[in-house]
């Protein structure tokens, strides 16, 4: 008796280890990312195959959903062993990628930071480098706060100094590789640690004020020649500039440097409430399959289908910070904090492009953008929280 007492108890413990509350709205997700994916490459005239494209997709969540089994396994101690030999791999990687980069991608987009491994197939380090980035960020913020248990000024600004140690060679790399909107996902990931790490308020408050006075004199700068000049001088591209453009004006050139921002917007005006039915497309959008797929969810489902996408993403957040707060386990709970903030950005940078609010990026929207290094990048990041319920679960059995 006692013993399938004992039995009907492990079996509790294992399933309730498995958070469902984060799995489902991920797989929501991947379901309209395929649909929608469909609908952008069945009216691409570009696009060779649409089969392939979507089988494509279908391996990297494959690969993706394989990975978070993985991780689901790893045990903190293991993660924390190998935070650093991960971190160390990944600037590796980065800094092969100034030699070895994509040249033909290069020259269409602006950017060198793909690799390209064969034929369509491309890869780009600075999406799992992300993760690197955050476990790492968190094993410097866990290390510091175990040493120091009475903070003092002087030691938070320790704390930042072994943060912009870590950070710096990270986004150096990537501005060399001339990718300015990745660069801004690993500050927001950045100021989402900062701001969870004890830091005290004297030094937050006017380290939020200097972003803001340093963002508000960028804006300044790019709406005057001679600011472009001093900007151009300390490293920003044409390019960037014309988004910037484009943003603050999306019609003055609908035929050429805006034409992207232009029809992404009205392709979603157009679906009004309801949207137009599922694989319409009566507004053609550049490459709308990767950072553009918003738009064919808004001309295709409207504002209703919109806002269950967004609805999702809120789900999903929320279910993520339950599991940041329940974990006792300080070393997962900043991990988790850089995940969040990482998602955050993505879909409120990757939304407010597609609707006019922000310049684009080429950020892609999690789970949903076609790309296999970003949707096995937002996986292992799934894994990862996945992780900490189902560890703790295997502790108490």
């Amino acid at each position: 008796m006692e013993k399938r007492i004992s039995q009907r108890n492990s079996q509790y413990l294992s399933s309730n280890r498995i958070d469902y509350g984060v799995i489902l709205p991920v797989f929501l997700l991947c379901l309209v990312g395929m649909t929608s994916l469909y609908t952008a490459l069945s009216h691409d005239p570009n696009n060779p195959s649409v089969l392939r494209g979507l089988l494509m997709q279908g391996l990297w969540y494959a690969l993706g959903t394989v990975a978070i089994v993985l991780i689901m396994q790893m045990k903190s101690k293991w993660l924390w062993r190998l935070t650093p030999y991960i971190y160390g791999l990944g600037l590796a990687v980065m800094l092969a990628l100034l030699k070895f980069y994509d040249k033909s991608l290069a020259a269409s987009t602006g950017s060198r930071n793909w690799f390209r491994i064969t034929g369509n197939l491309t890869f780009q380090p600075a999406e799992l480098m992300k993760i690197a980035f955050i476990m790492m960020l968190a094993l410097v913020v866990t290390s510091h706060n175990v040493k120091h248990k009475n903070r003092t000024l002087t030691t938070d600004w320790e704390l930042i100094g072994k943060m912009l140690a870590v950070t710096l060679p990270v986004v150096g790399l990537v501005l060399a590789q001339k990718d300015f909107g990745t660069m801004l996902v690993f500050l927001a990931i950045f100021g989402g640690v900062f701001l969870m790490s004890g830091i005290s308020w004297r030094i937050i408050i006017p380290a939020l004020a200097i972003m803001v006075i340093l963002a508000g004199g960028v804006l300044f700068l790019v709406m005057t020649d001679t600011g472009r000049d001093i900007l151009t001088h300390i490293g920003f591209q044409e390019y960037q500039f014309k988004r910037i453009d484009s943003w603050l004006d999306p019609f003055h050139d609908i035929q050429g440097d805006s034409m992207q921002q232009a029809y992404g917007m009205m392709a979603i005006g157009s679906g009004q409430m309801v949207g137009k039915g599922f694989n319409v497309s009566d507004v053609y959008v550049p490459v709308r399959e990767s950072d553009m797929i918003f738009t064919v969810i808004g001309e295709n489902f409207g504002f209703i289908g919109s806002a269950f996408v967004i609805l999702l993403y809120f789900l999903l957040i929320y279910q993520m910070i339950k599991v940041c707060y329940d974990t006792n386990n300080e070393f997962y709970t900043y991990i988790s904090s850089g995940i969040i903030m990482m998602l955050l950005f993505h879909v409120f940078e990757n939304i407010g492009a597609n609707i006019g609010l922000l310049p684009l990026t080429g950020i892609p929207l999690p789970f949903i953008s076609q790309g296999g290094s970003s949707i096995l990048s937002n996986m292992i990041g799934i894994g990862l929280i996945l992780s900490m319920p189902y560890q703790a679960g295997a502790t108490k059995a």
